[in-house]
């Protein structure tokens, strides 16, 4: 029997957003069972809200110590299963080392051949299936009678109900007489950009009288909205660098909708149940099929075309990259 789990996904918020479904489907498949969370430090506020998460391991530690140190603390935790959700080739390296039972991962990965023994025949690239639901295809050897979830399902396995209270500091940014609307124009390259001239006329068009509007991002990203931020200052709250990341998921969760392109934000404000509208582009692998925000109020925006276009200037910007 399975009781301990150790789910790895050591890469960004909205890929970890998109892994924790596996926490409530293992949870709703063992209720006894404990689920410990490998993942990048940052993302650890966004693990913290999830009820079905137990524990959070820093994946940076266990890359900055010595293996022999790293082993020891894995096997300190007695884990019965690891699922690599992330492929990484240490973290794959020291679960073996650790004799973790269960070691389970795509067959995508040469390393896997080595340190992992439930070998999951699965491509995302030539997948038609959700990003959610890629994740969830890990767990079918353990699961007896497997089904995947459909995209509906997804929202009741989020669990991200413990945030913090809304800080003092940022009570008076939240109206009860307008619907509060976050518009997060970057992505820090993660996804492509609808553009700030777009997002102007967006503001704009929101009534003052009817939308609160507060436009987020980090500190970086306000340095390149200068005009922006400056045209909207006695318009919109300017919250751009000054919260960290507990904060700004409690105002997520306060808030009535969030308007991005396909960025940790977005999956946020979808996984906690507030209108979240995605900006995407019609091409793979970023088009809305396999990166949409999935929950209750959800809902995605896409040019109706192939975008041969845009796919080509995208494959050029990455050779250029090289050089």
């Amino acid at each position: 029997m399975l009781e301990k789990f150790i789910i790895s996904r050591s890469d960004n918020i909205g890929d970890v957003v998109l892994t924790i479904p596996l926490a409530g489907l293992i949870k709703k498949t063992f209720p006894h069972a404990q689920v410990i969370f490998l993942g990048k430090k940052y993302t650890k506020p966004v693990i913290d809200t999830c009820t079905f998460i137990d524990d959070f391991i820093d994946a940076d530690i266990l890359h900055s110590i010595p293996t022999s140190k790293a082993v020891s603390q894995l096997k300190k935790l007695k884990a019965d299963c690891i699922i690599h959700v992330f492929p990484n080739y240490r973290l794959s390296y020291l679960s073996f080392r650790a004799g973790i039972p269960v070691r389970i991962g795509t067959g995508r990965r040469w390393y896997h051949r080595l340190f992992v023994n439930e070998i999951i025949p699965l491509s995302r690239k030539k997948s038609t299936l959700h990003e959610s639901q890629l994740n969830l295809m890990l767990l079918q050897t353990i699961i007896p009678d497997f089904r995947l979830p459909n995209l509906a399902d997804i929202p009741q396995l989020y669990g991200m109900q413990k945030m913090i209270p809304l800080p003092d500091k940022l009570k008076h940014v939240i109206e009860t007489s307008r619907m509060n609307v976050i518009i997060h124009p970057k992505s820090k390259g993660s996804a492509r950009e609808w553009g700030l001239d777009n997002f102007s006329q967006l503001v704009q068009m929101l009534e003052p009288e009817k939308y609160n509007v507060i436009i987020s991002g980090t500190d970086y990203e306000a340095g390149k909205m200068e005009g922006f931020l400056k045209l909207f200052k006695n318009r919109a709250h300017d919250l751009t660098g000054k919260l960290d990341l507990s904060e700004y998921i409690s105002l997520i969760a306060e808030s009535d909708a969030l308007v991005a392109a396909s960025t940790g934000p977005l999956h946020i404000a979808a996984a906690t149940g507030i209108n979240a509208i995605g900006l995407y582009a019609p091409m793979k692998p970023i088009f809305p099929q396999r990166w949409a925000p999935i929950g209750l109020k959800s809902e995605y925006l896409v040019l109706n075309k192939e975008c041969n276009k845009c796919k080509k200037d995208l494959i050029t910007r990455k050779y250029l990259s090289f050089y």
